[in-house]
């Protein structure tokens, strides 16, 4: 029966009760930016992410993507076919 409280307090912590059921507060699962896939993947180095970032906070309304491409990290047409692949990406890790 022990077990049986231990399971209940764990559900809680991702589940909430209220009067219409049950609701779910917190699914685990998180959506990787694009600049942390390509650093996932190895199209580039976290130092060019972060020069990237910098890049793009000096040039607001530009996305990431774009200042990979012209920082010269990754050529504009990958950086394209990569973003494809990353919106497209339906991969969970466990």
């Amino acid at each position: 029966m022990a077990s049986v409280n231990k399971d209940n307090k764990a559900i809680r912590h991702y589940f909430e009760y209220s009067e219409s059921g049950v609701e779910v507060i917190s699914d685990g699962l998180t959506e990787v930016p694009f600049g942390e896939y390509l650093v996932d993947t190895g199209k580039i180095r976290r130092d060019q992410l972060f020069s990237a970032m910098m890049f793009q906070d000096k040039n607001p309304g530009v996305r990431i993507g774009e200042c990979i491409a012209a920082l010269g990290y990754v050529p504009y047409a990958e950086v394209d076919q990569l973003y494809t692949q990353y919106s497209g990406c339906a991969v969970v890790e466990l």
